[in-house]
This record gives structure tokens, sequence and C-alpha cells, in this order.
């Protein structure tokens, strides 16, 4: 019977080693090379952090833009029907305000009528006055009621036989000139007539200052 001999088993012991060291240093590369296995998740690759910061910004310009493409589209045409009627000449308008019976001579009264060109939303503003004045059986005078200073209105004092703005002083004749204060000019006169029986006035523009 063969002896077992220590030195042998030793050296059969490194060399198996050396070739499971050797085996599992060629199969390194075949774990590491093995293809992920089919079914599992995809894996969604990100794009850089300057194309989305570019996409933002596309968008948010996009936004801008529509924003304020769709505000001027709306007010645009508001602003026009608003502010149209300002820049058209207003029409010359003779408007009834009273039966001729109604004033007597000598006498001056506040008489109220429609503006010339009322805008459609005015109201109650689009009514004015004047100072109307019956000088004759068929001869009427009448005065706007607004100062030539700033347009405030202006008072009759029968006593005085005097027209006032109490806002800053002015004072007119009873022509309409200027007496005292501040005015540039008379006060203006509206033309009038007598129509069938009625007195019209024909209402103009005021010019102020």
């Amino acid at each position: 019977m063969k002896k077992d001999n220590p030195e042998e088993r030793e050296g059969a012991h490194h060399e198996k080693e050396e070739q499971d060291g050797k085996a599992e240093k060629d199969e390194a590369p075949l774990v590491a090379s093995r293809p992920p296995q089919s079914g599992g998740p995809p894996v969604a690759s990100r794009p850089p952090a300057a194309d989305l910061i570019a996409r933002r910004q596309l968008l948010g310009r996009m936004s801008v833009t529509l924003g304020v493409g769709s505000v001027a589209a709306l007010g645009v045409p508001m602003v026009g029907f608003i502010l149209a009627p300002l820049f058209r000449d207003a029409p010359l308008e003779w408007r009834p305000v009273g039966k001729v019976e109604q004033f007597k001579v000598g006498e001056t009264v506040n008489v109220v009528f429609v503006d010339a060109s009322p805008l459609p939303w005015a109201g109650v503003t689009s009514k004015t006055a004047a100072w109307l004045r019956r000088a004759g059986e068929q001869e009427f005078v009448a005065f706007s009621v607004n100062c030539a200073h700033l347009g405030c209105p202006v008072r009759w004092l029968q006593d005085a036989r005097l027209f006032m703005c109490p806002c800053h002083g002015g004072v007119y004749y009873e022509d309409g000139s200027v007496a005292a204060g501040p005015p540039p000019h008379p006060l203006q006169q509206y033309p009038v007539r007598v129509r069938d029986g009625q007195v019209e006035i024909r209402t103009d523009p005021i010019p102020i200052g």
C-alpha cells in the first residue's frame, strides 16, 4: 500500500487553488458582459439639463406671446369703440327748448337739451344746457353755461345782470363779454331760431380756454 506524502498533498492543493482562481478570472468578463434579461423595465435616457432649460424658455416665451396677442385682440376693438367718437366731428343739430310763449321778453332762463352727438353710454351726461334770453318778440340769444376759463358752470345773477363763475371768479356782462377774472374770451353763444312756434338752439362744440 502506497503511503500518503504530505508534500504531494500540499502541492496538489496549491495547484487546485491556482486552477480555481484562473477559472474565476476567466468567468468574470463573461458575467460583466452578460446582456440584461428580456422583459425588464426599459431605462429612459434623460436629456441634458441645457435642453430642459431651453425647452422651458421656449414654452415660456410662447405663453407670453399668446397672452399678449389675446389681450390685443380683445382690447384694440374695445378701445377703438370708446375713443372713436372723440375723433369724429360733432354734428350740428337743432334742438327744441320750448315754445315762444313760454319765455318772457327780457328774462334769462336756463334751458336743457340733448347734446349733438350723445354717446350710447352717456346717460344723463348727454344733456347740456344754455342760458336763453328773449330779447324781443321773435328774437332770442343763448349763452353757453360753461365758463371760457376752465369750463365751470356759470350762474346768472338777475339783480346784478351779470354771469358769474363761482369757481375761479370769472364775471361776464349780460351780453357775455368779460367783466373780470381769468376768462380769456366772452361766453360762447349758440345760434337760435324760431321754427313753427318752437325756439330751437343749434348745438356746437364748446371751446374752452
